[in-house]
């Protein structure tokens, strides 16, 4: 029996997840109420993520010394796929790519036997909107979040027992700067929810003074008490609150009581945390978000890097921009600024002299630190970077923050202070990245510009009878 051929599992493979991105498409434009479908879709999108990772794994990452250095340097050509295709059938890394190739494919048998959820799919109704380009409007819309988003709405709209007193509570958790903002505001845009809601309110803060309770005891009860006086329908309010810091339960009880005092009885609450225990809080299940998978962020930066281009076309700026992301731990905003500055020099030379960049400023920090740049920026710790247009100076960000969109942001971007040509000095407030979907917060550093300290010892020199001796 003949053993298979890289070009024939590599055509299975990719016809596979062609099939898997068709399923999901669809799935993302109708509304989807069974939370068994859910998940099952969800582990069908995280096969597709982990299918194109290896796909891309195996038809961009260099094989041997000589292809590693050719990388870097020589023109792009799609005619170098099916080259490398050649060499890896006759080499130790080509039968180690092809096994992975191959086990991926077996993994993602699941996706072939989705013949019953497609089907089943069609029984929902469809959004007003169709599903988002991926290629032409990622930077807009939220990415890999459509189908959480649809737990969340599941919770809203679902009608509550006749008679039923307590207020319904829907924990949200995960690390800082993993959405869980932008996704409660793409589940409050829903037409659907805004329309069974009669007031949606937000209330954020560190610690729920009781005069931060009563402001808002008092806005909820003027609201409430204008809607009974101008509407004759069913009143029912939803509030999110989002905990910028910890809450202990004395807290939550007496934040949770006011709430009753104030809204309809038919209300409901999402309450967003970074902390797990908010979870026993809820009266159902909490939804907890993660940073997303090395395989999903790659499909992620891939797509907002190339846009409209066809990464197939250049292989070599492939292997770099993988090379790029799985030094951006996941990181949605780092995503968002490298994309962007990658488009905007799309000059091999310069992704090479990018990705040495990287890593030695990451490397730097690590060896300092003890901690990658990017999970030191997450738990608010100093984070130092270089910068490539000063290497004699350095960024420290002392901490990052977000904005509304009514406050003002900085006028200088990170990308022109490390990357480009601004000159700032010492203490600087730089504009990271400003969103471009709600709820449109901008995230800002505060850092200062430090002057390198030079290294370089003196010899010593000697003296005899006075006289310095070189």
């Amino acid at each position: 029996m003949s053993k298979p051929m890289p070009l024939d599992v590599e055509d299975c493979l990719r016809r596979v997840l062609l099939r898997a991105q068709v399923i999901i498409e669809e799935a993302m434009g109708r509304h989807i109420t069974n939370h068994a479908m859910l998940l099952q879709l969800l582990m069908l999108r995280d096969a597709m993520h982990r299918g194109h990772y290896t796909l891309d794994n195996f038809r961009y990452q260099p094989h041997g010394e000589e292809e590693a250095k050719d990388q870097g340097v020589s023109h792009s050509s799609s005619l170098s796929i099916v080259n490398s295709v050649k060499r890896l059938c006759f080499s130790g890394s080509g039968a180690s790519a092809l096994k992975e190739m191959q086990e991926t494919l077996e993994k993602s048998s699941m996706i072939l036997e989705v013949k019953e959820l497609a089907l089943f799919l069609t029984s929902y109704p469809r959004m007003y909107r169709q599903p988002y380009s991926m290629h032409l409007q990622l930077a807009n819309c939220m990415f890999g979040r459509q189908l959480e988003a649809q737990v969340i709405i599941n919770f809203l709209m679902r009608r509550q027992p006749h008679g039923h007193e307590e207020l319904e509570v829907l924990p949200i958790i995960g690390p800082g700067y993993v959405g869980k903002s932008t996704l409660v505001a793409h589940a409050c845009k829903v037409e659907r929810v805004r329309d069974h809601f009669s007031e949606i309110l937000f209330l954020q803060s560190h610690d729920f003074t009781d005069n931060e309770l009563a402001i808002f005891k008092e806005e909820c009860t003027r609201k409430y008490q204008n809607h009974l006086s101008n509407s004759d329908k069913d009143i029912r309010f939803l509030v999110v609150v989002e905990l910028v810091g910890d809450l202990n339960e004395d807290t939550w009880n007496m934040l949770y009581s006011a709430l009753k005092q104030c809204v309809p009885g038919c209300s409901k609450i999402i309450v967003t945390s970074k902390f797990d225990k908010i979870s026993k809080f809820g009266t159902t299940q909490a939804l907890t978000l993660r940073p997303p998978s090395h395989e999903a962020y790659w499909y992620f930066f891939k797509t907002l890097t190339f846009e409209s281009i066809y990464p197939e076309m250049h292989p070599r700026f492939t292997y770099l921009a993988m090379e790029i992301a799985k030094g951006l731990r996941s990181s949605i905003i780092s995503a968002y600024i490298t994309a962007h500055l990658l488009r905007d020099n799309f000059e091999i030379r310069f992704w090479c002299k990018f990705l040495d960049f990287l890593r030695g400023s990451f490397h730097k920090h690590a060896s300092n630190s003890g901690k990658h740049p990017i999970d030191a920026l997450r738990e608010n710790r100093p984070t130092c970077f270089g910068r490539i247009a000063a290497p004699s100076e350095d960024l420290v960000i002392y901490r990052q923050s977000q904005l509304c969109s009514e406050e003002k942001v900085p006028d200088i971007r990170l990308q022109d202070v490390v990357y480009g040509s601004a000159r700032p000095h010492g203490k600087v407030e730089i504009l990271v990245w400003k969103s471009l979907i709600p709820p449109y917060y901008s995230y800002v550093y505060t850092g200062e510009i430090q002057e390198l300290k030079t290294t370089a010892v003196k010899r010593k020199r000697s003296t005899k009878n006075g006289v310095a001796l070189c």
